[in-house]
């Protein structure tokens, strides 16, 4: 997100900056077909414990498969839900995980929200799969680094796979009129393609308003859920578009637990999933009084939100 990438609070895997390799590797005690070996906790659900590498590492992405799953294949576009532990080639100290966490992980494969190698990594594999990954520094932060990850190191991960859903390319649903002249009006196209957000030149709402457009049969969203939406977002003042996912043709996945802005959270919750909505967060339920990356304090903020999935 451009404007709105305060909004969330960003896992470090969120920060993205070749072929796979099929040598095999010799295997030691330490490693197993040309990657560190897994140690302690080797089944699928447990925290993994990683050995230190040894030698150099592969020059070209590498993954082993540890246990194959029996789930759908995974394919570019899918959301998914997965478990890791992440480690440098040279360490024997995890840099991140989610199993300490107790909170898996949510991205949308090839969306770029991820380091290229688990864009890649990732691909093809099927649920329920736990694999492991060794990634050259060019396809994970390369010369730069990140945090404890020292420039051009090579990762090591361990991925469970436990979920993957196919993302509709929009909503879908009961057409809802949309009769109050005093509120912006969304369009109703289903092709994917952005709807129109036309923003009246009245006074803005004072309270939270979160209304459908389109409402789909699927289930309510909860405020634990991980939704996939596309939206565009606009200025009450003004009517203009400072941020849109369509303009990149990338769905954007929502934590909701992890959301700040109070009334982009609030108007999803409860709304049924494959739904469009409408959404205008007064300020008290958006920034205040805060300026907040190019949005000018005490703004009313309008979204139109189509509700793709949830992962």
């Amino acid at each position: 997100m451009r404007r709105l990438a305060g909004l969330l609070v960003v896992p470090l895997l969120l920060l993205s900056t070749a072929a796979c390799g099929d040598d095999k590797g010799s295997d030691s005690a330490s490693m197993k077909n040309g990657l560190p070996a897994i140690t302690a906790g080797e089944k699928f659900g447990e925290k993994p414990t990683l050995s230190k590498g040894e030698g150099d590492p592969p020059k070209d992405l590498k993954v082993n498969v540890i246990s194959e799953g029996n789930g759908a294949v995974t394919k570019k576009g899918d959301a998914l839900q997965v478990n890791y532990l992440g480690q440098a080639w040279d360490s024997t100290t995890p840099f991140d995980n989610s199993f300490d966490r107790g909170q898996p992980f949510d991205l949308t494969l090839g969306a770029g929200q991820v380091i290229k190698g688990w864009d890649q990594g990732l691909e093809g594999q099927k649920v329920g799969s736990r694999i492991e990954i060794g990634i050259p520094p060019e396809l994970g932060y390369g010369a730069q680094g990140q945090g404890d990850i020292k420039p051009n190191a090579t990762l090591v991960f361990v991925v469970d796979i436990l979920k993957a859903v196919t993302i509709p390319k929009s909503a879908t649903g009961t057409v809802v009129a949309q009769d109050d002249k005093d509120l912006p009006k969304v369009g109703t196209n289903t092709d994917g393609k952005a709807p129109s957000l036309t923003v009246p030149k009245t006074d803005p709402p004072t309270k939270l308003v979160s209304n459908y457009v389109l409402e789909s049969k699927g289930e309510a969203v909860k405020a634990t859920d991980t939704v996939v939406v596309n939206y565009v977002a606009a200025l009450w003042k003004d009517g203009k578009v400072f941020d849109s996912t369509y303009t990149t043709g990338k769905p954007q996945n929502f934590p909701l637990s992890q959301l700040t802005l109070k009334g982009l959270k609030d108007g999803l919750v409860g709304k049924k999933i494959g739904s469009r909505v409408l959404i205008v967060a007064p300020p008290s339920e958006a920034f205040g009084d805060q300026e907040k990356q190019g949005i000018p304090k005490n703004s009313t903020l309008v979204f139109a939100v189509d509700i793709l999935t949830k992962v």
